[in-house]
């Protein structure tokens, strides 16, 4: 029993899968599958790093809000450039130079939560909700409510490119899977095999314990911040070059979804418990579910309401879970988690 609720997430996929392969002779062609995958690449991009945030003790409301505002940074950079009054000339920034500038801009955002938690001691919670409402408020301005519509670049500016990020392919895969692979890979190896990965859990897991050990929790718990604000970043400019326009809007309401992954994942929201590779299957049941009810022509109303109800119950199963392992010297005063 242990086994099954542990590897929860994976099963439901597989019982998914099956139903809608069952219900529905669309849902198992190559086609359908590969487009599942490539959306739920977003959401993994930003369950990843909200699960190191979770693990540590905290939570990233901002990322939806920072994966628009950095999508409409390299959208600005790619369409208009960046004049130089002084010179009357105006300079495109190569388009990797541009998605470089927008995810060192996710990352300042993040250093800028991790700064006011751990510096200005700012519930987590309160700090990225305004951080959500100032990204928001700064990608509505930069270019008044409007969209970047033209990021495909000009051959003569040296910007062209941007679009594959969202819609090519490399050996006939698209491109968002492989980085979302590439993502998974780099930062589960980081999680399970590092001092930080471990001083992450620690700090979620015990953080008086953590600190009396040696671990810079302050230190720790920034740099998760500045990871999720990086891989939010780079998750908005994949939506940026897959709809080849920047809008101010993309990525609304994508915190909730990451929170999601994560939690189908199994990753825990007291923090200390969770995986990389968890989440990332916790995105592919959300993709997978909201596919499968497409095509079954069930309304968005009914997704919503679907999606809600299985995130309850996997929090319900993790909370079973906890209840069944107790530590015998505790004599059943106390229930606690054992990973």
């Amino acid at each position: 029993m242990a086994l099954l609720l542990r590897f929860r997430a994976f099963l439901a996929l597989i019982v998914l899968i099956v139903l809608f392969a069952f219900l529905s002779s669309s849902f198992l062609t190559w086609s359908n599958l590969i487009t599942v995958v490539v959306q739920s690449s977003i959401n993994g991009l930003l369950a990843i790093g909200m699960t190191l945030v979770i693990v540590s003790g905290g939570i990233d409301l901002s990322v939806g809000a920072t994966a628009g505002l950095c999508g409409m940074i390299v959208g600005a950079l790619i369409d208009v450039g960046v004049p130089i009054g002084a010179l009357g000339v105006v300079v495109y920034p190569h388009a990797w130079a541009a998605v470089a500038i927008g995810v060192g801009a996710g990352a300042c955002i993040g250093a800028v939560n991790g700064f006011v938690i751990t510096r200005l001691k700012v519930a987590p919670f309160i700090t990225t909700l305004g951080t959500l409402y100032i990204a928001r408020g700064l990608a509505l301005l930069s270019h008044n409510g409007s969209t970047f519509p033209f990021l495909n670049g000009v051959r003569a500016h040296g910007n062209v490119g941007l679009p594959w990020l969202g819609n090519g392919l490399l050996l006939g895969i698209p491109v968002p899977i492989w980085l979302l692979v590439v993502t998974t890979v780099v930062m589960s190896g980081i999680a399970g095999r590092t001092k930080f990965g471990r001083h992450v859990y620690a700090v979620g897991g015990n953080e008086r314990a953590a600190a009396l050990s040696g671990v810079r929790v302050s230190a720790v718990r920034a740099r998760v911040y500045v990871i999720s604000g990086a891989l939010a970043a780079l998750a908005g400019i994949v939506i940026a070059a897959q709809l080849d326009s920047a809008g101010a809007d993309a990525g609304a309401g994508y915190e909730l979804n990451a929170i999601a992954a994560a939690v189908l994942g199994g990753t825990s929201l007291m923090g200390g418990k969770g995986t990389i590779s968890g989440s990332v299957i916790g995105a592919l049941v959300i993709a997978v579910l909201v596919d499968g009810l497409l095509l079954l022509g069930i309304s968005d109303f009914w997704q919503m309401i679907i999606t809600g109800f299985v995130i309850i119950v996997a929090v319900a199963i993790d909370q079973v879970r906890l209840d069944t392992i107790k530590v015998p010297w505790l004599k059943g005063r106390r229930n606690v988690a054992l990973s």
